[in-house]
């Protein structure tokens, strides 16, 4: 096992892992990987001793993708990752191609990097509340809590809040949400063997009315403008009758009055 950057910085894990070289049997070659930062970047090494059968070739590989690959024979091999430790940490293996294969592990290892699913949440007076922590660093979790407003911690709070966390996740339910109780800051604390770290979300609790006030809102400019019209319209009418009456007797006596001058025009022509 060796040890990668010391002090307030995360330590590497760095696993030697063994395998039976073809052509050699009752002894195992043994790899030295080790991991260094130079520059803003990671340096991944492995480097194998004792005996082995012939090199063809190399992999570095992280699950199940491969990272680099070559063809070379030597015993030493290396990839470089750009970034930091915290950005990159995992299990990377260093695959020589030999009959059979030999690999060696190289851990990156950190303090968990605690990220919160939604930094703010919303939920509605009486309904449940989710609240949700993940941390996708390496290695996992081993110890998941929650706090309130930075004091309380709900691992002992009362029936309305259920905890749930499984490897590098976890979750907080709040039942039948109170706007008094439960609005605030929650925040999550995750603890791995080379720290902790945690993340904060924070939770507003609305009134179940709210979503009405919008509609409420509307329906009550409707009346208004409906009483507004409908007073307007009972003031204007008396009005409006007595504007019609001496508009239709007008023109009336106006034409009476051309008929009487068409006649007496023409009984003057006889």
């Amino acid at each position: 096992m060796a040890a990668g950057a010391a002090g307030s910085r995360a330590l590497l894990a760095l696993l030697v892992v063994g395998a039976m070289a073809a052509g050699a049997a009752g002894t195992s070659p043994d790899i030295k990987a080790h991991v260094a930062e130079d520059s803003g970047k990671l340096v991944l090494t492995c480097n194998m001793s004792g005996p082995y059968s012939t090199i063809k070739g190399h992999e570095w590989m992280h699950g199940d993708k491969v990272l680099q690959a070559d063809e070379t024979d030597s015993a030493f091999t290396s990839y470089t990752i750009e970034g930091k430790m915290e950005e990159h940490s995992g299990m990377y293996e260093c695959v020589y191609k030999t009959s059979p294969e030999i690999r060696g592990q190289v851990n990156i290892s950190v303090a968990p990097q605690v990220t919160a699913y939604k930094k703010s949440e919303h939920g509605n007076e009486g309904d449940t509340g989710v609240l949700t922590c993940k941390n996708p660093s390496f290695p996992p979790v081993t110890t998941w809590s929650w706090y309130k407003n930075g004091e309380s911690d709900l691992q002992n709070a009362s029936g309305r809040y259920i905890i749930k966390s499984s490897g590098n996740k976890t979750e907080l339910r709040i039942l039948k949400l109170n706007i008094e109780e439960d609005t605030g800051d929650y925040r999550c604390n995750a603890i791995n063997s080379y720290g902790s770290g945690d993340a904060t979300v924070n939770l507003r609790v609305r009134s179940r009315l709210a979503a009405l006030w919008p509609f409420l809102g509307i329906v009550a400019e409707v009346l208004v403008l409906v009483t507004i019209i409908f007073i307007y319209e009972k003031r204007r009418k008396p009005d409006e009758v007595l504007d019609d009456d001496d508009g239709g007797s007008a023109p009336l006596k106006s034409n009476a009055t051309n008929h009487k001058d068409k006649n007496v025009r023409q009984r003057n022509a006889n």
